[in-house]
């Protein structure tokens, strides 16, 4: 800005601003035109990135139809075809230095983060040295929680049920077969409708009682292939799930839970939906993990199963996995849910046999 245009009144910083960065882009593209590979301000060439922390993405099995399961033994077919799939990670986070410290740049969060990745680092190491663990609470890899199953908890719905598996404690109640509240056309299935949501004290920070949309959707999908629409036609079937206490695990306990609910209320189903999660740690896959062992995976997988026609309603897989283990996690959840199917008829024949008494 010359002296003459701030003489004249027209002289403001953020035109100060402007000619700076214009003078500082004609300087770059000058640099540009004279070296071919010249150094970044960061300390990049010209063709690296930059250094990505913990990128994860999602993936799921697509079924051939919303309303159709697929047997187990095409799924196992596809994943064994199907290439490995492998998430980018960035395998060490640069420590927290006594400089950057000083400089004002240190954060209780960063902090606690870094005691995670220590924590994490040194399962890691245990894993790689011992190929059966104790964990936490005693289990090992292979064995799931002790599970207590319950219906009829919630008297003023057509069926309920409550499930707890260790520290996570789940309650859902089913409401319908009843007439829709939106109006919508004649239609020859019926609709199911769910939903999941926490309590304000289910995790450890507090006041986060929110409805879990993902979860909602995913445990409608896990459902929605096990549920006889067609038999309640134009009307609707309302599931309600609310997590009491997270402690790991928590979608397929949910799922679980929510069809021994709606067995308990009645309404007809191909066969009950179980289902069961894995996590890959190190060179192991462990079953039924905790809060804790899913906050530290490489990745997981959860299988939603009906043991009797042998169809899987859904699979979901994340992070990191070979095609070896896929197949040998995949056959564990389905034996796990054969197993956990046993235990909800179980309750269901015992909840007959004290009504007619």
């Amino acid at each position: 800005m010359s002296a003459a245009a701030a003489a004249a009144g027209t002289y403001t910083p953020a035109a100060e601003a402007g000619g700076k960065r214009r003078e500082k882009r004609e300087e770059l593209r000058r640099h540009l035109a004279e070296h071919a590979d010249w150094p970044r301000a960061d300390g990049r060439s010209i063709h690296d990135c930059r250094p990505a922390c913990g990128w994860r993405y999602r993936s799921a099995l697509v079924l051939p139809s919303p309303f159709a399961a697929t047997s187990a033994a095409r799924v196992l077919a596809q994943l064994q075809e199907a290439p490995a799939t492998q998430a980018q990670t960035h395998t060490q986070f640069p420590a927290m230095s006594a400089a950057a410290a000083a400089a004002g740049t240190y954060t209780p969060a960063a902090e606690a983060g870094g005691k995670r990745r220590e924590k994490r680092e040194e399962l890691r190491r245990h894993l790689a040295e011992d190929a059966d663990w104790p964990r936490a609470d005693g289990r090992s890899i292979h064995d799931c929680r002790p599970a207590f199953m319950q219906t009829g908890p919630t008297t003023a719905a057509s069926g309920s049920a409550y499930a707890e598996f260790g520290k996570t404690k789940v309650i859902v109640s089913v409401f319908g077969p009843r007439e829709s509240k939106k109006a919508m056309l004649y239609s020859d299935t019926g609709r199911l409708n769910c939903s999941v949501s926490y309590t304000t004290f289910a995790t450890g920070i507090r006041g986060q009682g929110l409805e879990n949309k993902e979860y909602s959707g995913m445990l409608h999908k896990a459902l929605e292939g096990a549920v006889m629409l067609h038999t309640f036609p134009k009307t609707t079937v309302d599931v309600f799930a609310l997590v009491l206490e997270s402690g790991g695990s928590d979608l397929p306990i949910i799922i679980s839970c929510a069809s021994l609910a709606l067995a308990d209320a009645g309404i007809m189903m191909y066969d009950l939906v179980t289902s069961v999660s894995v996590s890959c740690l190190g060179k192991n896959v462990i079953i039924d993990p905790t809060s804790d062992e899913e906050a530290w995976q490489d990745g997981g997988l959860m299988v939603s199963y009906m043991p009797t026609r042998r169809e899987i309603t859904q699979l979901t897989l994340t992070g990191e996995w070979s095609d070896g283990k896929i197949t040998n996690a995949v056959e564990l959840c389905m034996d796990a849910c054969s197993k956990l199917c046993e235990i909800l008829r179980e309750r269901l024949k015992d909840t007959a046999v004290l009504e007619n008494e």
